[in-house]
């Protein structure tokens, strides 16, 4: 008879220990879903290195500021956005990022509306 309730022992211990180590495993499972889930949701909250946009100096053509130097506008655009300047008159001037690279090593921002289109 003492074998037999060694033997039952020996078997319920078996299982609540393999049932315990499977939880344990399905659980921490779940956690990890649901942290990949929430993380996923966010994409803000991790931004990769290589997604992030490489940011060009322009220079703006035909503008100069109030100590006579070029205007510089650091933007991660890419060629061909126009964008909207405010000069020092507060005056709105409209710019076209282009790929061309200038001496100094920013790239030209040409003015709107200076050249006629044909």
């Amino acid at each position: 008879m003492e074998e037999d309730t060694d033997m039952l022992t020996d078997l319920l211990t078996g299982w609540t220990a393999e049932t315990l180590g499977g939880l344990t495993v399905l659980t921490a499972a779940a956690i990890w879903g649901w942290f990949r889930r929430r993380r996923a949701a966010c994409p803000g909250a991790a931004i990769a290195p290589a997604a992030a946009l490489p940011v060009r100096t322009y220079t703006l053509l035909g503008v100069r500021a109030a100590d006579g130097q070029p205007v510089h506008l650091p933007s991660s655009r890419p060629a061909g956005t126009r964008v909207a300047w405010r000069g020092l008159a507060g005056e709105k001037v409209d710019f076209e990022l282009t790929d061309a690279v200038l001496a100094d090593g920013t790239y030209a921002a040409e003015r709107m509306g200076r050249y006629r289109r044909a």
